[in-house]
Formats: structure tokens, C-alpha cells, sequence
């Protein structure tokens, strides 16, 4: 009974998620690393989703953060700068930006987020806005890598997960609506 329960529940998403416009998909699973790509169709030009990517603390979800706030998250974005968060007993800097181009609305962060940190991984996450056929599809991406010791094939649901939460959040938000 519980496993047609989440079937049920697994085919609504999934769904949802093809009606939308979206798309997931998780790669290269390995012991050592994996890849997660997300697409989106969002109801924004290029130029809105990346303007959108910077204001981090309106649509990252705060359950995937450190102190719980979204007011604070950061993003500077420009090489060298920092999406940290910041609160009265610590920080955390989740990744530092290597390449903003703004013209094709691409932004590249390296960092391993939330507890992939601890464990020596290492994370490429890239935001890219694209128009196709008339419509903008933002694509992000998260690629990890990692000693073998710490299998990382294990974390590769739940990095997807994160990732699909961010950019359909992100997609919202960037869109006019609620992330």
C-alpha cells in the first residue's frame, strides 16, 4: 500500500514537473562524483532570470541554508565574489563566483554546498538563461567530485533534489511570481 502511495505521489510530481516545462536529469553517478542538470522554462527574458540569480535571499530556499533566513544569503555577482551567508554566531561561503557574463546571462560558481563541504568534495554549479524557440530555458547544473572514500553516489539524489528545488524557485521567482 505505502509503495503505491509513492508511486502515486512520484508520477504527480513528475507530472507537474513535464507539464511546466521542466526537466531533470542526474549523470555520471559514481563513487567519486556526478552530474545534476535542471531545465526550466521560465516566463522571463534572459536578461530578468539573470538579474533574478543575484538576488539569492528572495528565492533560495531557506531550508537549505545554515540560519534558516533568507535576508542572510548573498550573491555578488562578479568573479571573485561571494554567495555567503552571514548570521550573529558564524558564515559559510557556499561558493565563490568564477564567471559572470552577463550578455548570455551565464553565472559559474565553485563550492561545495551545505555538507558536501565537510566531506572534501568539490562543486561546479553553473546558471544559464537561453533563449529557444521563442521562450527562455534556464539550465543549472551542479557537478561534484570527491575522493572515492566519502561516495559521493550516495549523495546524488539528494544533491538533485536541492538543485531541482533551486532552479524551479529560481524560474518562479524570475518569472514575477512567489519562489
Amino acid at each position: 500500500m505505502e509503495c503505491s502511495r509513492f508511486a502515486a505521489r512520484f508520477m504527480l510530481v513528475m507530472a507537474t514537473a513535464i507539464s511546466a516545462g521542466a526537466s531533470a536529469e542526474v549523470s555520471g553517478v559514481s563513487a567519486t562524483g556526478f552530474l545534476v542538470t535542471h531545465r526550466q522554462e521560465v516566463n522571463a527574458t534572459p536578461q530578468q532570470v539573470f538579474d533574478a540569480i543575484g538576488q539569492v535571499d528572495r528565492w533560495w530556499n531557506v531550508e537549505h541554508s545554515y540560519s534558516g533566513r533568507g535576508a542572510n544569503l548573498h550573491l555578488d555577482l562578479s568573479a571573485g565574489g561571494c554567495f555567503c551567508e552571514r548570521w550573529d554566531t558564524g558564515s559559510v561561503q557556499h561558493a565563490q563566483v568564477v564567471y559572470v557574463d552577463r550578455r548570455n546571462s551565464t553565472v559559474r560558481l565553485l563550492g561545495a554546498l551545505g555538507p558536501l563541504q565537510a566531506r572534501a568534495a568539490h562543486g561546479v554549479l553553473t546558471f544559464a538563461a537561453a533563449p529557444l524557440d521563442g521562450r527562455t530555458v534556464l539550465t543549472v547544473t551542479y557537478r561534484v567530485v570527491g575522493p572515492a572514500d566519502v561516495g559521493l553516489d550516495k549523495s546524488a539524489a539528494g544533491v538533485d533534489q536541492v538543485i531541482g528545488d533551486a532552479a524551479a524557485r529560481l524560474a518562479r521567482f524570475a518569472g514575477g511570481g512567489t519562489p
